[in-house]
């Protein structure tokens, strides 16, 4: 079982990436690229969410359908939304139609909006808080790397004691490689 795989353009990555050209394009350009601030973290806090359960290609390929119906991931406006909204976000086959997650996420999106008028860049700062002290440790195949560290568990504990549900310590830890916290490319990859 290989940990890498080589693309048609002849480069070594990831071996999740596979041959897709969306796939691929996010794993270069994307994953493990520090975002900050605190839409932008609550965008990708979504996607992971809803991604739960999921492959991670079914919800980049409705990335677009989720900007759409979300509001762009505007928490402010996310927070306002009624029963209405709810049944177009059930209807809407532009993204995974789940009611816990739909729930959650507007649940969620009021917290952010209130952490974003009260504490500009809170978001941001809690979840940058728990990146691993020290050096991280190469990768050297997909077995290396976990689905969960004492850091994704204490983030979503913090996460928790903000209020925010549908978010445990597996949905923390793809976050945190998402956004760059963790940096979980495999040795040999180009991005590593």
């Amino acid at each position: 079982m290989s940990s890498l795989q080589v693309g048609i353009d002849g480069v070594s990555r990831c071996w999740w990436c596979g041959e897709d050209p969306l796939y691929v394009e996010y794993h270069d350009t994307e994953w493990g690229v520090p975002v900050h601030g605190d839409r932008e973290m609550f965008e990708r806090l979504v996607l992971e969410s809803f991604q739960s359960g999921l492959s991670w290609i079914t919800i980049l390929r409705r990335r677009e359908g989720f900007r759409a119906a979300f509001r762009n991931f505007d928490p402010h406006a996310i927070a306002g939304f009624g029963s209405a909204d709810r049944a177009r976000l059930m209807s809407d086959a532009g993204i995974i139609r789940n009611n816990a997650k739909i729930d959650a996420t507007i649940h969620n999106a009021a917290i952010v909006a209130n952490m974003m008028d009260t504490e500009p860049g809170a978001l941001d700062d809690l979840i940058w808080s728990h990146s691993p002290k020290g050096r991280q440790p190469v990768r050297k195949t997909r077995t290396d790397i976990p689905a969960v560290t004492p850091e994704s568990f204490a983030l979503a504990k913090a996460l928790k004691k903000r209020g925010f549900t549908f978010v445990g310590p597996t949905t923390a830890y793809a976050h945190m490689q998402a956004v760059g916290v963790v940096t979980d490319h495999v040795q040999g990859c180009h991005r590593e």
